[in-house]
């Protein structure tokens, strides 16, 4: 998953994990979390049960995905 992530940086992505799935764009990666910045129009991070409201240094709207949740990445 890390290295189909690094590859596909600013690219928009739906995400399946183990708690749902997730419309973005991936703003960018490491070893442990996938980030991820929802569609325009998409849920918000609040609707998606996760409490970030930014991560790092992008700012509010990135979430932060674990890579160890992670079921399926889909480019659309």
């Amino acid at each position: 998953m890390y290295e189909f992530c690094v590859k596909h940086q600013n690219r928009r992505v739906r995400v399946t994990t183990h708690n749902g799935t997730y419309e973005g764009t991936i703003m960018g990666v490491d070893w442990d979390n996938l980030y991820l910045k929802p569609a325009k129009g998409e849920l918000t991070l609040s609707s998606w049960g996760l409490g970030y409201g930014g991560y790092g240094g992008w700012g509010a709207g990135i979430v932060a995905l674990s890579l160890f949740t992670l079921l399926a990445i889909a480019l659309i």
